[in-house]
């Protein structure tokens, strides 16, 4: 009878002290790979850092790709792309809730695992965590559970930002 390896403990400074290509979470002592993205990733990752990025002034936000946040104690995450209020000092590693998160799936991504990324972000205290698909619908997490994204420009929770996702295909390339 075949028996799982278990994963080897790695403890958070050597995890933080370290580069991965891509970057990696870490959850709870275990390094998790993120799936490697493709060109229809990077390409919506670049219109959503772009859109935002356009806007960044007026709304008074910083955006960034693949930025780790610490959302808890054990527990690191590197979103596609998040959206900080420019308010709040700068950090190397983000430890107060940011504005949104946004997450673009791989063909590799499982449910299983984008649902317990998606609920430490919520958990942190984010409030607008939205998932794109490049080859499908996309959607907003919420309480727990994923619902199709409005076509419509909405305002993000807590700040002057919009989200615009017909603008955001138009940044596509």
């Amino acid at each position: 009878m075949a028996t799982a390896v278990q994963p080897a403990y790695v403890p958070v400074d050597v995890y933080l002290h370290s580069s991965y290509e891509p970057d990696a979470d870490y959850v709870d002592g275990v390094i998790e790979e993120r799936a490697m993205g493709e060109y229809d990733h990077s390409s919506w990752q670049h219109a959503i850092e772009l859109w935002f990025a356009l806007h960044a002034g007026e709304w008074g936000i910083r955006v960034r790709p693949e930025l780790r946040v610490q959302v808890a104690a054990s527990r690191f995450r590197v979103p596609d792309v998040t959206v900080l209020d420019r308010n709040l000092p700068v950090e190397q590693i983000i430890t107060s809730p940011p504005i949104a998160v946004f997450e673009v799936l791989s063909p590799e991504d499982s449910l299983m695992r984008i649902m317990t990324k998606l609920a430490d972000y919520e958990r942190m205290g984010i409030k607008t965590i939205l998932v794109l698909d490049p080859n499908g619908q996309h959607f907003r997490y919420l309480g727990g559970s994923l619902e199709p994204l409005p076509s419509e420009p909405f305002n993000l929770s807590g700040s002057a930002c919009r989200f615009n996702l017909a603008e955001i295909k138009k940044l596509l390339d």
